[in-house]
């Protein structure tokens, strides 16, 4: 499933914190080829809040995978979730047309289907906005921890009548988008969107423990900068970055213009006019 140089076994420390399970329901072959993939343990049919070995289980159960902290009191899992919850409730709802990700694409200037590469994907969230509104979307997800659950919610989600259509413009790759990116011959991708790991404020309940599980296993991006030289260079229209509102730009070359909402903004570099259709 992953790039065997960027396996989390690589990281004697993640090794030690994370496990696989599941419930009586969860798969048990899924488990064991989790567990085989990312060389970490399978306790088998065990309960989150009785793990004491390990600080977070990727956990197998009715729902698909999430990824979970262990002991008494610990919030739900995190999943790539898109048939129901929030991403749920935007697709029912117009699918994000008004997003401010889809503004900063530039979908309201053109009629055409872009070509988008989704360099930082995490979960998903924001590819299957601009799928759903009609682009070709290309993901890398470089962590085998974060890729695991992103393929995990998008092979649900290709079972729901209304989200199979979405999904199927939605094709997830393997290994570092960097290194895809600094070997891309030029206009690879009509539209390059990255969001770089960066201390979040956010206070909320949901952002909060989002952050703090993939802070665990993922950290900052300190190739921030040579992510959005390399996008640059192989990008057909624009390259957006999305940042913490007072965030500063990443270095390199001034943004054409910003696009901010409450708590993030759109840093878009403008390579040339899209096309109208």
């Amino acid at each position: 499933m992953t790039d065997p140089s960027s396996l989390p076994s690589s990281d004697p420390e993640l090794a030690r914190t994370l496990a696989v399970g599941r419930s009586p329901l969860g798969d048990a072959g899924q488990a064991a080829a989790l567990s085989e993939s990312l060389a970490i343990e399978n306790l088998g049919i065990v309960r989150p809040k009785d793990i004491r070995d390990y600080a977070m289980v990727l956990f197998l159960d009715e729902n698909g995978l999430g990824l979970q902290t262990t002991g008494k009191g610990a919030p739900g899992p995190v999943r790539a979730e898109f048939v129901t919850g929030k991403m749920g409730y935007r697709r029912e709802h117009g699918g994000g047309a008004g997003q401010l990700v889809a503004k900063a694409v530039g979908l309201q200037k053109t009629r055409a289907t872009l070509r988008v590469l989704d360099a930082t994907a995490g979960l998903g969230q924001d590819a299957f906005v601009l799928a759903s509104l009609g682009c070709e979307v290309a993901l890398f997800e470089r962590n085998p921890v974060i890729h695991a659950l992103l393929a995990d919610g998008l092979a649900r989600a290709s079972l729901n009548v209304d989200c199979a259509p979405i999904v199927a413009r939605m094709t997830l790759k393997e290994g570092s988008s960097l290194t895809w990116l600094e070997s891309a011959a030029p206009e690879s991708a009509d539209v390059i969107y990255l969001d770089p790991m960066f201390p979040h404020r956010d206070k909320s309940a949901l952002v909060k423990k989002e952050m703090q599980v993939f802070r665990s296993v993922v950290g900052d991006d300190p190739d921030a900068e040579a992510l959005l030289a390399a996008a640059l260079g192989c990008a057909t229209y624009r390259v957006v970055v999305k940042r913490p509102r007072k965030a500063p730009s990443i270095a390199g070359p001034e943004p054409a213009t910003r696009i901010e909402g409450k708590s993030s903004r759109y840093d878009v570099y403008s390579l040339k006019a899209l096309p109208a259709r």
